[in-house]
């Protein structure tokens, strides 16, 4: 058996896809097995080699079995392959929402998904989550495994001071970490603001963090009060937004695993999520849960839980013990993929 993986869309910026791709299906990282990453480069290269190199290799190598972390593989490839053609599902909103998509997604993208969803008999799914939405649109038969991924500290974010309640009527610091598109709902997050501003009387600020992406969303937030949009930075730079932050917001409409929300809890973060089946999967309690579309209801619950007497002692204990529950329950899923992958040699 080879073990052939999809990289062809690593090497621009490295967002949560690309970070999961490289960590979880390259080097040792599911060692003893040898995987070959095939790379592609430009976007040109990118889609010649998923419409052409990979199922070129596919044909020629009957021992080759192809696995696909980033983009779905192409129709092409999920025709010919089969039972060697594996994919990383990390959610399935290029089917669920439609009217987030940009138009590569929704010609590139989407078709290609549903019908490597729709044929292929064994897909990999990053949360549970994930998996049981999987099944409404998958064959009867499918097989779906779950890999979580082991979540690294990757912004060195252990070393920071715990964190402190907002003084009342002081400054506010929240920070998101996300591609700023529609399906992010971030202007969710920026009317939470508003009304701590103006209900609740802080000084209340949000830092989006994240590539500037479709939809008209980067100029609808850019004017509103409180909003910084900081564009895609280096670690370093998020290491020291995250530092300055009482606490990480999501006000995603759809996610398949929220790994900024893990992620911050290396700096004992509180986290801040929507009440939603993913985020009480990932957080499993350890963060606060609020409804989106009701920002007065969600600015106060929002208020109410970190001015408890040692709220953000206790938010960060929950999140380091929440990282230790998760990397436990990826480090067995992983051992089970290595162990599947290696029966099929």
């Amino acid at each position: 058996m080879r073990l052939l993986v999809d990289h062809s869309h690593v090497g621009r910026m490295v967002t949560g896809i690309e970070r999961l791709t490289i960590e979880l299906f390259s080097g040792d990282a599911l060692a003893p097995l040898h995987l070959e990453p095939i790379n592609g480069g430009s976007t040109f290269r990118m889609i010649a080699c998923q419409q052409l190199g990979l199922p070129g290799r596919l044909a020629a190598d009957r021992r080759a079995i192809i696995i696909c972390p980033g983009f779905p593989p192409s129709i092409p490839l999920a025709m010919l392959g089969g039972a060697r053609v594996v994919p990383y599902v990390h959610d399935c909103f290029l089917i669920t929402r439609p009217q987030d998509l940009n138009w590569r997604a929704r010609l590139y993208m989407a078709p290609a998904f549903r019908y490597a969803v729709a044929h292929l008999p064994w897909l990999i799914a990053n949360t549970e989550t994930t998996a049981n939405e999987l099944r409404r649109f998958c064959r009867p038969d499918a097989d779906i495994s779950v890999c979580r991924p082991h979540i690294r500290d990757v912004f060195k974010l252990g070393g920071l001071p715990p964190r402190t309640s907002p003084e009342p009527c002081g400054r506010f610091e929240l920070t998101a970490l996300s591609t700023v598109e529609p399906r992010k709902n971030l202007i969710a997050a920026a009317r939470i603001v508003e009304v701590l501003r103006t209900v609740h009387g802080f000084d209340a600020h949000l830092t989006i963090i994240g590539r500037i992406g479709w939809g008209g969303e980067a100029e609808r937030l850019a004017d509103l009060p409180g909003v910084t949009l900081s564009g895609y930075l280096e670690e370093d730079d998020v290491r020291a937004v995250l530092g300055r932050s009482h606490a990480l917001i999501s006000t995603s409409f759809d996610e398949g695993l929220g790994l900024p929300l893990l992620e911050a809890q290396h700096a004992g973060l509180p986290i801040i999520a929507p009440d939603a089946p993913v985020f009480r999967e990932v957080l499993a309690g350890s963060g606060l849960h609020i409804n989106p579309t009701a920002p007065a209801d969600a600015a106060a619950a929002i208020v109410g839980w970190l001015a408890a007497s040692g709220a953000c002692s206790r938010a960060a204990n929950a999140g380091r013990s929440n990282i230790t529950r998760w990397n436990a329950l990826a480090d067995a899923d992983k051992s089970q993929l290595i162990e599947r992958f290696g029966r099929m040699g």
